[in-house]
């Protein structure tokens, strides 16, 4: 821009610096023919006021181009403006919403964890309990057929360590097979010891 403001004012200058030296020439009158009239006037003034009326009409519709350019520049920066104020309030909202979803996601884990938990620990309570009683039924099987081995045990070891007084008393009659425990009088799911 300052490049052509800077040649426009030299080329005025120049033609301005030839006019004085030849203003003698230029305001000579001749036969000049205006189509239809013909008529005595000074050639080089008339070509000279044409150029300077060029020279106006161009500085005035270069001047507009810039103004009306000045005019749409400052235009498309406000649109630009308010453009990226509204994208940034739209990224805003969008981070906005995806922090609300991040912690609803993160409520409704947390709910559906605690609520796993909580079924997980009423399941291992419960198999805890039927462990343990599992475990009291083996106990007490277990201790009433120790005790009746225990007793079985005793009988025959007093019969077989003390031989006389096996001769004096009686011998204690054993069991009738029928009153042992075979595998058709234990109940179902308990092993036989």
């Amino acid at each position: 821009m300052r490049a052509r403001f800077i040649l426009l004012v030299l080329a005025i200058l120049l033609v301005a610096g030839f006019a004085a030296q030849n203003w003698g020439e230029i305001t000579r009158s001749s036969l000049l023919n205006f189509g239809i009239v013909q008529q005595e006037a000074p050639l080089g003034l008339i070509l000279l006021s044409l150029l300077g009326l060029a020279l106006l009409v161009f500085a005035l519709s270069a001047a507009s181009l810039r103004t009306q350019s000045l005019v749409e520049s400052r235009q498309n920066a406000r649109a630009l403006q308010a453009q990226r104020d509204l994208a940034d309030k739209a990224e805003a909202s969008r981070f906005t919403d995806l922090r609300q979803v991040l912690d609803s996601h993160l409520r409704e884990s947390r709910q559906r964890e605690s609520v796993v938990n909580t079924e997980l620990e009423r399941t291992m309570a419960q198999h805890q309990r039927e462990l343990r009683n599992q475990l009291e039924q083996m106990y007490h099987l277990l201790t009433s057929r120790l005790s009746e081995l225990e007793r079985r045990l005793d009988s025959r070891g007093t019969r077989v360590s003390d031989p006389v007084i096996a001769q004096r008393v009686d011998p204690v009659a054993s069991p009738a097979r029928g009153a042992e425990p075979g595998p058709a009088n234990v109940p179902p799911g308990r092993a036989r010891v």
